[in-house]
């Protein structure tokens, strides 16, 4: 009797630690696939960004040449090629913007792109009345602060207004974070649409605009929505 009972106890025994054994190790194989997934995934949306075919469409405007790049998914950048001054171009320079090159087949995000910046110069105040393009770059998605400065900037400041570096912080969650707005605007790949050139130090002055080297653009964007377009 004393040998049965012995057996019996060292039967569960034994099932109750090779079971256990075996919950964890499921557990184990169960949990790692998620991560491996989820790594995966993010390297394949990574893969899928670099990936993408690229067009672009270049414009002549009052700025000098703009070259507005962009796939599918939406507008990547927008480059302003400064050579002079606005006040300095000759009478030859076009008033509206007007298309220079273009590739034989454009996506409808570019070409909404398009007609956005040839109603910016031409008639401005039915600018804010077009829809804007999609944008598709990593600077504008996801929820970093500096995307979000520049997400409220476009949503929040309207044509003809300008907003300070510490407003835009506080509007954007952070008052403290002046300073990041700064490196932010830097950093916009999408001028114009995205209007960093509306951001303005405390003092009223207009500040840098594109990294400092176009500052005679920005104080010119700011008259030309001002006067309603007549700058």
């Amino acid at each position: 009797m004393q040998r049965a009972l012995f057996a019996s106890c060292r039967a569960n025994l034994l099932w109750f630690t090779s079971s256990k054994k075996a919950y964890s190790l499921k557990n184990y194989r169960i949990r790692k696939p998620p991560s491996c997934t989820l790594w995966q995934g993010s390297k394949m949306k990574k893969q899928r960004e670099s990936q993408c075919t690229q067009k672009t469409i270049s414009l002549l405007s009052p700025l000098g040449t703009i070259q507005v790049s962009g796939c599918e998914n939406g507008v990547h950048t927008i480059q302003i090629l400064m050579d002079v001054a606005p006040a300095e171009r000759s009478s030859e320079a076009p008033l509206s913007c007007v298309v220079n090159d273009s590739p034989a087949e454009t996506s409808p995000e570019l070409q909404r792109c398009v007609e956005w910046l040839q109603a910016y110069f031409s008639e401005p105040q039915t600018a804010g009345s077009l829809p804007l393009p999609a944008f598709h770059h990593p600077a504008l998605q996801g929820d970093a602060f500096s995307s979000r400065v520049l997400q409220v900037l476009q949503r929040d400041v309207k044509f003809g207004e300008t907003v300070s570096y510490k407003r835009l912080a506080e509007m954007a969650g952070n008052p403290k974070a002046a300073r990041a707005v700064g490196g932010a605007m830097r950093k916009n790949p999408v001028p114009l649409l995205v209007p960093c050139h509306r951001v303005i130090s405390s003092s009223g002055q207009s500040g840098p605009y594109m990294s400092g080297k176009g500052d005679h653009l920005k104080q010119w964007l700011l008259t030309h929505e001002s006067q309603g377009g007549e700058g």
